[in-house]
């Protein structure tokens, strides 16, 4: 796959109104624009930090503006989704500890001014719904949101379901994940298995009707993928892949030929490089490269959506901004 063109912007320059910022996400709207949004305070889990979102109106970027704030709580990893009917939905977290943190939605019909946020289900501790990345709809209409949950000890990967369009949603089983003793030599565990924390914050796709994958970011030094075969209501055992992964977010996104582009750092530790790489036989394995960074400094949590053969993509860059890039492929 060929990058035909690449256009980077900043989201907000150095006159931001917050010192930090971190976990973007995004969506098309009409006419080619776009609606990011992220969280940003003082610094992540700060009683200050809350959720702005920015539009980019003919290649112009609106100036940060707030979307959601709660008093004296921090707010983390919003989600933005735009549904069937046009409304946008914005999933966020909101806690103190992400181990009870909870998911909130509102909605808008046009990314500026927000419905009262209510809890996506009621009584929820610990996350559902999408926990970074945008939720998928099947073939069928379901509509899938890739989930996890955080202890201090261990992580875990889910998918909520919902058949409603986002009124009610069902929690499948935690996806199967092969856990071993940490080796008391210290030597580094078989690929596959978990010694670890675990996997977190799937992408989701789908590459035939019923037939969902997902990767995941994992303690394990690599990107974990499990596959569906009925419409993601139960999964394989998760699996390491060929890919290298730092313990940090990655997304995906299928292009309408099928092809999938992957935004990560392929790397063991640090958090740069970032870069896309693609797939054209289902993420089997994965060919070309497009580096977006390669200096020093933190470049993560991607998040990215297709029009056409248009990749909108955006990230952390260095937890001072937000960085958008535009990529036309062929």
């Amino acid at each position: 796959m060929t990058v035909v063109s690449a256009c980077k912007e900043f989201v907000f320059e150095e006159d931001r109104p917050f010192l930090s910022c971190h976990a973007s996400t995004l969506i098309g709207l009409d006419n080619g624009d776009v609606l990011a949004a992220w969280f940003g305070g003082t610094a992540e889990g700060e009683r200050d930090v809350d959720i702005w979102t920015s539009t980019r109106v003919r290649g112009v970027w609106s100036a940060p503006r707030h979307a959601a704030s709660h008093a004296e709580e921090p707010l983390w990893n919003p989600v933005l989704y735009r549904r069937e009917d046009d409304l946008i939905d914005l999933y966020y977290k909101a806690g103190h500890k992400i181990r009870s943190w909870r998911t909130l939605v509102a909605s808008s019909p046009d990314g500026m001014v927000w419905s009262q946020a209510k809890e996506l289900v009621e009584g929820d501790e610990g996350g559902r719904g999408p926990v970074k990345n945008k939720p998928i709809r099947l073939v069928d209409g379901i509509l899938a949101a890739p989930a996890s949950v955080e202890t201090k000890t261990r992580w875990d990967a889910f998918v909520d379901l919902s058949s409603d369009k986002g009124a009610s949603w069902s929690r499948t089983d935690l996806v199967p994940l092969r856990r071993i003793e940490a080796p008391a030599d210290g030597s580094v565990p078989d690929p596959g298995t978990v010694a670890g924390k675990g996997v977190i914050q799937p992408t989701l796709w789908e590459s035939a009707p019923g037939h969902v994958h997902m990767l995941l970011r994992s303690t394990e030094r690599y990107i974990f993928r499990s596959d569906s075969v009925d419409g993601g209501r139960t999964w394989c055992e998760a699996y390491a892949t060929e890919l290298w992964n730092n313990n940090s977010g990655i997304d995906l996104t299928k292009l309408p030929d099928g092809r999938l582009a992957l935004v990560c750092n392929p790397v063991p530790t640090e958090r740069t490089p970032l870069v896309v790489l693609f797939s054209t036989d289902n993420g089997h394995s994965w060919g070309d490269k497009f580096v977006l960074e390669d200096g020093p400094g933190e470049y993560s949590y991607p998040a990215i959506i297709n029009d056409g053969k248009d990749l909108h993509l955006t990230y952390t860059w260095r937890r001072e901004r937000i960085a958008y890039w535009k990529l036309t492929v062929q």
